[in-house]
């Protein structure tokens, strides 16, 4: 059915105006004042932001870690985000040793097939390129449709990759025009930092971030620009927490680097002493890389007004604290790494960012949707309110005031990390392409709607994505 929305502010990365928008057949298909409404549903936004729906870059729904796997799965994640106001996300599949590439695909398609809410798409995760491995990998991100790898340089007996595959696979971006995303932290300096903290009895969950010290991010994050420069490969550095590897962003990027830089809303608003509380109450705080002192923020906010990084990400990585947090009660090395974030995403840097004059909403737009498209591959599929767009779209209320809380939420956890902060602005309706999944704060989409979306790789391989 075509759709009419009316009476709102146009918000995208560029422009902010009054318009109408006619959706039909999931497309965008006019946008301007007073247009014919003939046969369609009447959506009135009066006093609303309309803003293209948001793109999460970085979240990891159903997916096993520290011998165990997260509470969010794909119904629940998905549900969650929407609520949130995003209508795509792109999630991490996880290769494990000699698996083919293909086999951990398979398994994420499995994952999702018949779950999600809103569309998605993925990464990859490398851990190790064999000789089979390289054939494999451009084959199979052509196939699939995907155009970003992930590579660890943390969690040594996990998925830490060396750093031979790591500069292999920069290698291997370049010539097919992927995106490398790399984790950095220097996660054999971070073992002997944790063992040396166990044998001395140091068990608490402050210690995951003080055995976890900003310069082993900050040193992790000048290795892997350097060698994603020498391989002339796009490198996106996820979850950006501290100076120091903010630092090495800036003057790479000020030196004509293809680096992108992602933070995350903990990052912004929490900071490490929420891991010293009394008892194992800091458990719920432990991710990684973890929450740093407080005077970290101020610079990720400036970067983000000034371009220096381009997204924000959920890391949606939720366990409970009633159950797998326990797991590590008596050593903090044990504790699952992740939080539920997926929902608040919007609320917080809105809250934090637009509604205290620290960005802009075009910022906002830019950081929340469309420089994750752009990125990726999804626009102007996604990411922007334009003619022949998909229509995703969030109409939000700029002006409408919660509390977060676990009772509240639609994560599938027992805390949120946010519990009775109050917030300003909410997503109110969500639309993904021109159907509602959010009317008016009741969920109505269908699990399974969500379709795989599937990305070109940039052939161009020497073309500098412009955010």
């Amino acid at each position: 059915m075509k759709k009419m929305i009316t009476g709102g502010l146009i918000a995208t990365a560029s422009d902010l105006y009054e318009a109408d928008i006619l959706i039909e057949n999931g497309k965008i298909v006019q946008i301007g004042k007073n247009l014919s409404a003939d046969g369609a549903e009447i959506v009135d936004a009066t006093g609303k932001y309309v803003m293209p729906g948001g793109i999460d870059p970085h979240t990891h729904l159903d997916m096993p870690f520290n011998n165990t796997v997260t509470d969010d799965d794909w119904k629940s994640g998905t549900i969650a985000a929407a609520f949130g106001g995003t209508t795509t996300i792109l999630d991490f599949c996880l290769s494990a040793g000699e698996e083919k590439l293909a086999t951990a695909v398979e398994k994420w398609h499995e994952k999702a097939k018949g779950n999600s809410a809103i569309d998605y798409g993925f990464h990859l995760m490398i851990s190790d390129l064999t000789p089979e491995t390289e054939v494999e990998l451009p084959l199979l991100l052509e196939r699939e449709g995907i155009t970003s790898v992930k590579v660890f340089m943390a969690y040594a007996k996990e998925f830490q990759a060396s750093d031979r595959t790591l500069f292999k696979t920069f290698k291997i971006a370049k010539d097919i025009g992927a995106v490398v995303m790399v984790h950095c932290e220097n996660g054999s300096v971070i073992d002997e930092l944790v063992e040396e903290a166990r044998k001395a009895g140091q068990t608490a969950p402050i210690y995951h971030a003080l055995t976890r010290p900003a310069e082993v991010e900050g040193e992790a994050t000048k290795r892997a620009i350097e060698l994603a420069h020498i391989a002339g490969a796009k490198l996106y550095v996820v979850h950006v927490t501290c100076k120091e590897a903010l630092d090495e962003i800036i003057a790479a990027r000020e030196k004509g680097y293809d680096v992108y830089g992602e933070t995350c809303p903990p990052y912004l608003t929490l900071d490490q002493s929420a891991l010293a509380q009394p008892g194992f109450e800091g458990a719920k705080y432990v991710w990684s890389p973890p929450l740093r002192p407080k005077y970290h923020q101020e610079h990720l906010w400036n970067a983000l007004k000034a371009k220096q990084l381009q997204t924000i990400g959920s890391d949606q990585c939720s366990f409970s604290y009633n159950g797998k947090k326990q797991l590590g009660i008596n050593d903090f090395s044990k504790i699952p790494n992740g939080g539920p974030f997926i929902e608040d995403r919007f609320s917080i840097l809105y809250s934090e960012g637009v509604a205290k004059g620290r960005i802009s909403i075009q910022d906002f737009v830019d950081m929340i949707s469309t420089n994750a498209a752009k990125i990726f591959g999804l626009y102007p599929q996604k990411g922007t309110i334009a003619i022949g767009s998909d229509a995703d779209i969030v109409i939000f209320d700029p002006d409408k005031k919660r509390k977060i809380s676990a009772e509240t939420h639609h994560m599938n956890v027992d805390y949120n990390p946010y519990e009775g902060w109050e917030v300003t602005g909410e997503p109110i309706s969500v639309l993904v392409r021109g159907e509602y999944v959010i009317k008016n704060r009741q969920f109505v989409g269908a699990l399974g709607s969500g379709r795989y979306i599937k990305r070109a790789l940039r052939q161009a391989a020497a073309e500098r994505i412009n955010v």
